[in-house]
């Protein structure tokens, strides 16, 4: 069976700004029929269309031939343990569906961030607050409705930014979609970037502030200044187009934004580093009949302020910054993986700066791709020390074991280290492929510890969908995931590899910018 990507319904309301009350959820998205198979798993225009929409990835997995990743099908995929949804060592310990503006299918959950006992959750559609005092029993403080996605949240003392990466008539949480470039013209008039709320108070977020960067904000990462007074967003965008006037080829740099801590509503951006003079990573074809990405910017950047480096997923190049200069970060080192890598995703450090685990994001996100076919090296993670030289030296693949049906978008994504000190440990999402905690301590044998994975959430007559984890974190002794479809999961682990984190308590917990355990 070849996977036809089927894009979800759009929803006819037009959200407004402000605050919501419950409503059911909604049902969730197809994406693929089997009995509308065919040999060219290419989406219609119609569907393709629908899925860029979404702002992020998960049209490649149809806009790709089906020689450009391999063969995206496992016709013998099946689940190998009905009936289980977890080891025995992790387990589901509270759900909160999604509600109210975020109930639709198409208003994905996406990103989290953390401050104390509160959750920020993004969505593409704005953020939720919950207050995860009690983790078995986290509650629903406030829902922010502010279209523009995909809504990557980070936060600093009282302040939260967030990446929108889809054009908007303006910045306000009023504003519509705008319309694509006109045919042959240049589309001039649209807004795209970060915004900024004062979340002094929990439940009522101020929008204080909006910067408009080149090409959007699809992510987003935080590095403070030294003395604490002003905070650096280095905002990432990619995929640059001559028909989008703040979006021009070559695109091979990112934004940096200021803001000031104490007024936040002077937030500006203060500089434009190109990473990539020589261009990056051109893309092309390896011998396998595989792509990789060429490079027009970085998808995700994960800082590490307190030793003044960074790294950097910029599609087809990891790299690696000094950020001492926080409004002029400098590449130090740059790998490509032409044989297994499609695209570079994110990244992360172990504690001690020594190691990068980078990922890659084959399909696009919406894709099948954690089965046999595929195999354990692509759509995997990519396990890096840096040695004395500051070079990034490879060392090992880890790929979420348990092959995925048919019916389940599954690759790397979203992850943080679990505060084991001496020990490098990571929970990681994987859509429906699911949660995998896993040790990388040796970083050439990396091997997994716990695992949840609540199956595919459609059958094989009704075709892919998009769903599952998107992001999962530790925060304060739970695993916390934001499922595009089912909403908040709190996951509880026994493992005794973990116990030890278990009363580490972090403050702010930003897994994209890191700090030291």
């Amino acid at each position: 069976m070849k996977i036809i990507l089927r894009s979800p319904r759009r929803t006819a309301a037009t959200l407004a700004a402000g605050l919501v009350v419950a409503l059911a959820p909604a049902a969730v998205p197809v994406l693929s029929s089997a009995s509308e198979a065919e040999p060219d798993p290419a989406c219609s225009a119609a569907e393709l269309k629908q899925l860029r929409s979404a702002a992020d990835r998960f049209a490649a997995g149809c806009e790709q031939l089906p020689e450009a990743y391999g063969e995206m099908d496992d016709s013998d995929a099946e689940n190998t343990q009905p009936g289980r949804i977890a080891s025995r060592n992790m387990s589901l310990v509270a759900n909160r569906p999604k509600t109210g503006a975020f109930a639709p299918e198409t208003s994905y959950n996406s990103d989290l961030a953390f401050k104390d006992d509160y959750a920020f959750a993004g969505n593409y559609n704005g953020f939720m607050v919950y207050d995860i005092k009690n983790p078995r029993n986290p509650q629903p403080v406030t829902q922010v409705v502010c279209p523009g996605a995909q809504g990557d949240v980070s936060v600093f003392k009282n302040l939260l930014v967030v990446s929108v990466d889809s054009r908007r008539s303006d910045s306000t949480c009023d504003s519509t979609a705008s319309p694509n470039p006109p045919a042959g013209g240049t589309l001039t008039d649209y807004w795209e970037g970060i915004r900024v709320y004062n979340i002094k108070d929990p439940a009522n977020p101020r929008y204080v502030a909006a910067v408009e960067t080149q090409c959007g904000s699809h992510t987003h990462s935080l590095a403070p200044s030294q003395d604490g007074t002003r905070l650096y967003a280095y905002v990432s965008s990619y995929s640059p187009s001559a028909a989008l006037a703040d979006c021009q080829p070559p695109h091979d740099k990112i934004s940096v934004v200021e803001i000031p801590v104490g007024k936040a509503f002077n937030a500006s951006v203060v500089s434009t580093p190109v990473l990539f003079p020589e261009g990056g990573n051109p893309g092309g074809t390896n011998e396998d009949g595989n792509n990789y990405s060429a490079t027009s910017g970085c998808h995700d950047i994960t800082t590490y302020p307190s030793k003044n480096i960074a790294a950097g997923a910029c599609m087809g190049d990891g790299i690696l910054m000094d950020i001492k200069n926080r409004k002029q970060p400098k590449v130090t080192e740059t790998v490509q993986d032409t044989k297994n890598f499609a695209f570079w995703h994110s990244a992360t450090f172990n504690n001690a700066g020594t190691k990068v685990v980078f990922t890659d994001e084959l399909g696009g996100g919406g894709a099948a791709t954690c089965n046999p076919e595929i195999g354990s090296t692509r759509g995997a993670n990519g396990i890096y020390n840096i040695n004395k030289a500051g070079d990034l030296v490879f060392q090992s693949y880890y790929k979420m074991p348990r092959t995925q049906t048919n019916e389940e978008n599954c690759v790397a994504h979203n992850g943080s280290l679990i505060p084991v000190e001496g020990r490098d440990i990571m929970v990681q999402a994987w859509y429906q492929g699911g949660i995998s905690v896993y040790e990388f301590t040796d970083s050439k044998k990396p091997r997994e510890i716990a695992w949840f994975d609540r199956g595919p959430l459609t059958t094989p007559e009704q075709g892919l969908a998009l769903g599952g984890s998107w992001s999962a974190y530790w925060h304060n002794g739970h695993v916390y995931s934001n499922d595009i479809q089912k909403g908040l999961d709190v996951l509880d682990i026994s493992a005794r590899a973990v116990q030890d984190a278990k009363s580490v308590r972090q403050g702010t917990n930003n897994p994209q910018a890191q700090t030291s355990y």
